[in-house]
């Protein structure tokens, strides 16, 4: 299938439905409860009811639960389409890309696709919801807990690292990321961190992995988020203004972890994003809004890079120059991202490029809201999704 015949079957679905639960340090749920319960918001948010679905893909987060029955906690039957699908932070989108192609070639007709997680338990410090210290990797892999190299902090810190090496990037310019997100989350009631920071701030930080600091990561969350997909036929009389897409794509570079790697440098971005947008017939220059996975500072930097919106080296200049924030030229992470608001994988870009084309963003609302533009970024910068959606039809 070439990519203008994706992109023709693309065109024919939209985004009409948006769930989020309560999100964060929300204990006292699984994430099977999680799910079911932003699968439900979100038809109800189309003006639909359950017995309009016939497809679910859903994805587990690093708590794990959610698998095949979340269908009968819906009460749903005779289902088209459901599966679990999995490429780590890249999967919201993926999800969203083949709930699309099923809606145009007559599989289904509504497809809820959701991500839940609820890593986080009361007592418990946040770190422990990913830490994988209590296994013993053997052969090669055991080369990387030998070498420090036991968590996903410092596999980003060592592309952190390589960034400033090769550009020039600094410290002070990774912390410019967070503080643009921190003042967008600032109009985002559903964010965890809402007050104001400071460059200074985020260099008063202690240090996590070096050269990242606390406020160069993301947090933990517990909570679920799910969209609805159906046709644009469809969307045309539902309750919620329809988010037309325009083009998906992915890139899983497997990147070999070994010497001469582009590690920090490059990604699937760089492949995923244009193709994306050549797909929705759209430049850079016309993007309105960007929702980039940003688990570290470093990741936003990157894709802002591979996605064409700045030379490489140059964003991180372009991050402290202002242009990311609140009245800036490149509206980036509206939300607060995962950064500042909370951090449900990729479902997070996704719910708010939705929120803002929609026009729904409140505060925090972009006035031009036409065309936007969303990652999902998985691994150590290992897999890529790239999605652009859009007010009006493809164009």
């Amino acid at each position: 299938m070439s990519d203008d015949e994706l992109g023709r079957l693309l065109g024919r679905a939209a985004i009409v439905g948006l769930g989020i639960t309560d999100v964060g340090k929300v204990y006292g749920r699984s994430a099977l409860d999680f799910a079911a319960d932003a699968a439900r918001r979100a038809v109800a948010d189309a003006g639909l009811t359950m017995s309009d679905v016939d497809g679910v893909l859903m994805s587990n987060g690093a708590s794990g639960g959610v698998d095949l029955r979340l269908q009968r906690e819906l009460g749903l039957r005779d289902l088209g389409l459901l599966s679990i699908v999995s490429s780590y932070g890249a999967t919201a989108i993926a999800m969203v890309q083949q709930a699309a192609i099923a809606v145009a070639t007559g599989q289904a007709t509504t497809v809820v696709c959701v991500h839940a997680d609820a890593p986080l338990q009361p007592e418990q410090r946040s770190s422990a919801a990913y830490d994988r210290s209590a296994t013993a990797p053997a052969g090669f892999a055991s080369y990387f807990v030998a070498s420090g190299m036991r968590s996903a902090n410092a596999g980003y810190a060592l592309a952190a690292r390589r960034h400033m090496a090769r550009y020039g990037t600094t410290s002070e310019q990774l912390g410019a990321v967070a503080v643009a997100q921190r003042a967008w989350a600032a109009g985002n009631p559903l964010a965890r961190f809402r007050e104001p920071i400071t460059v200074a701030d985020h260099q008063a930080s202690r240090v996590v992995m070096d050269p990242l600091r606390l406020l160069d990561c993301c947090m933990v969350s517990n909570g679920g988020i799910a969209v609805v997909v159906t046709s644009v036929d469809r969307a045309r009389d539902l309750a919620q203004p329809p988010v037309h897409l325009w083009g998906a794509a992915q890139c899983h570079h497997g990147q070999p972890f070994s010497h001469g790697n582009e590690l920090g440098l490059w990604t699937g971005a760089a492949i995923a994003g244009p193709k994306a947008m050549a797909m929705a017939g759209v430049r850079p220059a016309e993007i309105d809004v960007r929702e980039l996975y940003d688990c570290y500072t470093i990741t936003c930097l990157v894709t802002l890079e591979d996605y064409g919106f700045c030379a490489k080296g140059d964003s991180g200049p372009l991050a402290e120059s202002g242009a990311l924030g609140p009245g800036g030229s490149m509206p980036t992470n509206t939300g607060g991202g995962q950064l500042s608001s909370f951090y449900l994988w990729g479902m997070t870009p996704v719910s708010e490029a939705v929120i803002q084309i929609r026009g729904q963003g409140g505060d925090r609302q972009v006035p031009r809201h036409d065309v936007a533009i969303a990652s999902g970024n998985g691994g150590l910068l290992d897999y890529h999704a790239s999605l652009v959606v859009g007010r009006g039809p493809r164009r």
